[in-house]
Parts: C-alpha cells; structure tokens; sequence
C-alpha cells in the first residue's frame, strides 16, 4: 500500500475514532498529496518518495509555525500545531540519531574528499540526496559545517 492510500485509510480510522487533530493534520496532508497528484505533468500519480517530502515540508512547517507562536506568546496555538506535527510525523522513516548522522557524513566527506569549508556545497548536495527524509537539512548542514570547520 503506497502513502496516498494508507493516508485516505487513516482518515478513515481517525473519523472512526472521533480523533479531531489528527483527522485534521491527515485531511491537510492529504490536500497537498491531491495538488501534487493532480499538477501539471504528475500523470495522476504521487510516488513514494514525492509523497515523503511533502509530509517533510508540513512537518518543518508546523514546527516553524510552532516556534513562532511560542516567541510570541501563543502556547495554545504552538500546542496545537505540535500535536498535528506528532500526527504526521509517524509518517516519516526514522529519524537518524546525532552519532548516525556524524559518522554517515564522515563516511560521505570520505567518499567526496572534502577539505574544508570550501568543499560544503559538494559534500551537502551528497549528504541530502542520501540522507533524505532521515535528517532534517538543518541539521545536516550544522554537522557538515562543524566537520569540515
């Protein structure tokens, strides 16, 4: 079963289960996959892969947007965008911890003979291909620039 079908069956159990946030967050998630599927050129169909990076965008969103109610002093509307990141995040391959990501990026800046901080751009753009949807760009980039720095 791809990731469009186990959504719309999620949705499914979330009505089922009376589960308001995530009934929402899965509905939202949804809405992007049904753009993406219907866009120009996408043929009526949303890949695996394509799919994970939209649900990677409205998790990063939703944490931005959390963030931002917090400085602003909106803990209620932060909770409540942090429990629909929860909802969609069980979406997501599991995230790498900071010892699998140093020693992933080590082996990378091996492979690419990286020297220094002038190498970042050759090393980031191996690193995000293949670490995708198992660590966030942000980290990825802080790790890369501590390594090499």
């Amino acid at each position: 079963m791809n990731l469009f079908d186990q959504i719309s069956n999620d949705i499914k159990e979330a009505m089922k289960a009376r589960d308001k946030v995530r009934l929402e967050a899965l509905r939202n998630v949804k809405k992007y996959f049904l753009e993406a599927k219907t866009a120009p050129g996408a043929a009526d169909e949303l890949a695996d892969d394509a799919a994970l990076k939209i649900i990677q965008k409205l998790v990063k969103q939703g944490k931005d947007s959390a963030a931002l109610y917090t400085e602003q002093g909106r803990a209620d509307l932060a909770e409540a965008e942090l429990a629909q990141v929860a909802a969609i995040e069980v979406y997501l391959p599991k995230q790498m911890t900071e010892e699998e990501l140093t020693a992933a990026l080590q082996s990378i800046i091996a492979e690419t003979g990286a020297a220094g901080p002038k190498d970042m751009g050759r090393v980031m753009g191996v690193a995000t291909k293949q670490l995708a949807g198992r660590a966030e760009g942000r980290a990825i980039s802080a790790k890369v620039k501590e390594l090499l720095g």
